[in-house]
């Protein structure tokens, strides 16, 4: 496993891992890039930034009030730019490591975080809903299964911290894996000092660790935030 390295030091003490800088960039860049297509917006769109951009909020807005429910978006209404700023922060982060950059979840840290964003939202939801009598559910249907449910309540965070971190960092390893294999064999051959195996060969496996499995580590990773946050927003 590839721990994280550190590049900025401050003092002796405080240390700056380079996934933590990666993610700085991709925040940087996300804000750039919302301050340029949000610019000049009217009331009736004529460009097709604005069309798009319009679509691309309906359709989150859609998909997030059908998951959680009318009454969670209602009284939680910053759910739907916070679950497309994870997408777009987590995609990003899945996706940067096509720009030579360590993509920062392949640190456990940076998962964990997320995790535990969604671990105490869902609390926060319960209470806010519920009141105290949300903890309730924690001893039912008798009270001898509380330990039980109290694991089943701290799987959550760990379920969602390993999943995206393994598939990205399983996907990672491949790929460099694939990379000195191919470097091995182009050495092989005589006359040929360009690994051009290198070059054409691990573009369909970049499709899919990259950018598929990418991409849809992130949908899964808000769904399941959705899910566990409109659960907790129930009432009877």
């Amino acid at each position: 496993m590839r721990y994280a390295q550190w590049v900025i030091y401050i003092g002796e003490t405080f240390k700056i891992s380079d996934t933590i800088v990666v993610s700085w960039i991709i925040m940087a860049g996300l804000a750039i890039a919302s301050y340029f297509l949000t610019r000049n917006l009217k009331k009736v769109p004529t460009s097709k930034v604005q069309i798009f951009l319009e679509f691309a909020v309906g359709s989150l807005r859609k998909l997030v009030t059908e998951t959680m429910g009318d009454k969670a978006v209602k009284r939680m209404p910053y759910m739907i730019p916070y679950i497309g700023s994870l997408f777009l922060f987590f995609a990003c982060s899945n996706l940067i490591g096509l720009l030579g950059f360590r993509s920062p979840t392949t640190d456990v840290d940076t998962t964990l975080a997320w995790a535990l964003i969604t671990f105490f939202m869902i609390y926060f939801a319960g209470i806010k809903f519920s009141g105290l009598g949300y903890f309730k559910g924690l001893l039912e249907p008798i009270p001898l299964l509380l330990p039980l449910n109290i694991i089943g309540e701290l799987a959550r965070p760990i379920s969602l911290t390993f999943r995206p971190f393994g598939n990205i960092l399983g996907g990672s390893v491949i790929m460099a894996l694939v990379y000195q294999f191919l470097g091995w064999l182009s050495g092989l051959i005589p006359g040929v000092s360009i690994p051009f195996g290198q070059l054409l060969i691990p573009i369909p496996l970049h499709f899919y660790f990259d950018l598929f499995a990418g991409v849809l580590q992130a949908f899964i990773f808000i769904m399941l935030t959705m899910v566990f946050v409109g659960n907790a927003t129930q009432t009877d």
